[in-house]
């Protein structure tokens, strides 16, 4: 491809463009979840990514949920985002990681008016694209370091780095990513994923989350225009708390494994189980230990669901809000989304541990593919330990002291 620039954005249409609904949505991409859930065995098994059905997501306009109709959107709450969100991890909780970004790029259009390009981004997402975006690197320097340049060049820029974690990435149609300048300034960028010198690599190799993209990004002398780079500075915003959201969705995806945890137990035992020898049941689905085995995963799941939704009705009502009032309710939401973080993971551990104790052996068949669940969450977990979630809030409860502002809360 050629770094001419290509722009249809301002095409005009004839025909009204669709209008889209939460329950439009969500009911439309009822059936392309049950394909996800029912290959996800599959596609862990084999290293296959779910191409097919992301792109039938995207066409959905899963993004347009929680986005004002005035914008083009399809309506709703952040809790019908969430809701979402843990509804897509249940089915496949890499699906859901992959779609982060996409997710996070479309909270930064509903909830900031003043978000730099918003209006391209937002034809985007009503295109149906889809976002990968990074700041990591695996170059050295301290954490958080960015040794990605960024330089002037005519009217636009040129980037040379290497960019890891990069989620989603092969899914996507968009790249972002941090750069440094010559004069040490941060510029964040987001370029074509097809433009000249990306290159997105597949080597990704953690225990869990195996197929979410999140791999290395080449960038070799990448061109990028002005209006595809902004500087990073958030110290001026009245709410300076914007990871609070991507925090959240890891939450989400969570209560969607221990709900995935659930589905199992409840099938593997309905189908497939027998009774111990020295069980008084002549059925797995009469078994006292297995009945209570089952109730406890349950539990966890609701647990981390009704806890991520509650986050979410929380972090929503800071939107609208200025000032010091912004700040304080931007703070309490960041302590409720860290206390959400930790009971998301420790639920689903459990309930991906408690899916072996409903039966024998035959469990742990390599072909079933149950320990997924357990190593999915523990990767999930580690983006953000939450011993410093915790030790976070019981500052704020104790002293009032306000959370970091690394975009880890």
């Amino acid at each position: 491809m050629t770094t001419a620039r290509i722009d249809a954005e301002g095409a005009a249409h004839a025909a009204p463009p669709p209008r889209y609904t939460v329950d439009g949505i969500r009911a439309a991409v009822a059936p392309i979840l049950e394909r996800l859930r029912a290959k996800a065995r599959e596609r862990e098994l084999n290293r296959e990514y779910a191409f097919d059905e992301v792109r039938a997501l995207a066409e959905q306009r899963i993004t347009l949920i929680g986005i004002a109709e005035e914008d083009g959107g399809a309506g709703g709450s952040l809790r019908d985002v969430t809701d979402l969100v843990i509804a897509i991890a249940r089915a496949d909780s890499n699906v859901a990681q992959a779609l982060r970004s996409s997710f996070l790029t479309a909270n930064q259009v509903a909830s900031r008016p003043d978000l730099p390009h918003r209006a391209s981004t937002l034809r985007r997402l009503r295109a149906g694209d889809l976002f990968a975006s990074t700041a990591n690197e695996r170059t050295g320097g301290a954490s958080g370091s960015v040794t990605t340049t960024i330089r002037r060049d005519g009217d636009g820029y040129v980037i040379n780095g290497e960019k890891y974690y990069s989620t989603g990435a092969l899914y996507a149609s968009w790249f972002s990513g941090s750069a440094k300048a010559e004069d040490g300034t941060v510029l964040i960028f987001t370029v074509p994923v097809d433009r000249e010198g990306v290159e997105r690599l597949d080597d990704f190799d953690a225990i869990g989350q195996r197929l979410t993209a999140s791999g290395t990004t080449r960038l070799v002398n990448v061109r990028a225009f002005a209006d595809e780079v902004v500087v990073r500075d958030s110290s001026l915003l009245d709410n300076p708390w914007l990871g609070s959201f991507a925090q959240l969705y890891l939450a989400a995806v969570e209560a969607g494994i221990a709900a995935a945890a659930l589905d199992d137990a409840v099938w593997f035992v309905r189908e497939k189980a027998r009774p111990i020898k020295h069980s008084t049941a002549t059925r797995s689905v009469d078994d006292p230990y297995v009945r209570q085995t089952v109730g406890e995963i349950a539990a966890r799941a609701q647990a981390a669901r009704s806890a991520v939704l509650l986050a979410a009705e929380v972090l929503e009502g800071v939107r609208g809000l200025t000032g010091p009032r912004a700040r304080a309710a931007g703070a309490e939401a960041a302590i409720t989304v860290a206390q959400t973080g930790v009971i998301a993971i420790e639920s689903a551990l459990r309930a991906a541990e408690l899916l072996f104790d409903v039966a024998g052996g035959s469990i742990t068949d390599r072909g079933l593919g149950f320990d997924r669940h357990w190593r999915n969450a523990r990767t999930v977990a580690n983006h953000n330990p939450r011993q410093w979630k915790a030790a976070v809030a019981g500052a704020y409860h104790l002293t009032g002291e306000e959370p970091p502002t690394t975009g880890l809360f």
